[in-house]
C-alpha cells in the first residue's frame, strides 16, 4: 500500500503546518481508498461520538483542520 497523490493543496500552502511536525493531509491510496493525517483525539472525543458513530479498537478518530477538508473538496472523485 502507498499514498499515489494529496487531495488539496500542501499544509504549506494552507499554512496549516509548522515544518517541525506532523501536518494534516489527505491522501488517496494505491487501491483507490483515502487515507487521514490528523491530531489523534480519540481518547478527547471517545470512542462513541455519536450514538450512531462508533470507532473500534483498531481505529482512530483524527482532527484535521477545515482548511484542510474544504481545499480537498475539488479533488474528492464523486464515484
Amino acid at each position: 500500500m502507498r499514498a499515489v497523490r494529496r487531495l488539496g493543496i500542501t499544509p504549506a500552502d494552507r499554512g496549516d503546518t509548522t515544518s517541525v511536525s506532523g501536518s494534516p493531509d489527505i491522501l488517496e491510496l494505491d487501491d483507490g481508498s483515502f487515507a487521514v493525517i490528523g491530531t489523534d483525539i480519540t481518547a478527547q472525543i471517545g470512542t462513541r461520538p455519536l450514538s450512531d458513530a462508533r470507532c473500534a479498537a483498531d481505529e482512530r478518530i483524527v482532527r484535521i483542520s477545515r482548511a484542510t477538508l474544504i481545499s480537498a473538496k475539488n479533488d474528492i472523485p464523486d464515484s
